[in-house]
């Protein structure tokens, strides 16, 4: 068997502020928190003796290696990303950042959305990926333009309804 994955699709490096001090947070804690504890308990482990059946070695070994793994994934995305901490010079247009309210032209529904780095979606915040086939579809249009997006359940018109952006 294989260690080899797939390379992971390119995403876009922008991020927001909050997202940005999240991720920052995140490596801090892993780096100077999670990974110490988790060594001295392998530390520990391996005193026991008989690495082959020691059960708890094995697995804060894989947990060391799940903690190394995310670490060098952070450190290098940090680097990669780009904070946007500024309104776009249009704010009646749908750009990165833009708080959306939507409403399906079928059923009449609302719903409200934040675009945002594919590094801090939520998808219960209404937070969702400028990479999503939603965001994607939704990106520069302005108040009360209808455009149609392709989701996983088939094609759905949308109507923006209000564009906000919130600066901190």
């Amino acid at each position: 068997m294989t260690r080899w994955r797939p390379p992971a699709e390119k995403s876009t490096a922008l991020i927001t502020p909050e997202g940005h001090a999240r991720l920052k947070a995140e490596l801090d804690d892993l780096w100077r928190v999670r990974r110490p504890e988790v060594v001295r308990a392998l530390s520990a482990a391996a005193a026991e003796g008989d690495r082959s059946e020691n059960a708890e070695y094995s697995y804060r070994k894989k947990q060391l290696g799940e903690i190394d793994r995310r670490v060098r994934y952070l450190s290098k995305r940090l680097e990669s990303l780009r904070v946007v901490d500024t309104a776009p010079s249009d704010p009646d247009a749908v750009f990165f950042g833009a708080h959306v309210e939507l409403e399906d032209t079928d059923s009449g529904e609302l719903m409200r959305y934040r675009i945002v780095g594919p590094d801090e979606t939520n998808a219960k915040a209404g937070w969702i990926s400028i990479d999503s086939p939603l965001a994607r579809a939704m990106l520069k249009k302005r108040i009360d333009d209808e455009f149609e997006a392709m989701l996983p359940a088939g094609p759905v018109r949308f109507a923006v309804v209000a564009v906000e952006y919130r600066v901190a």
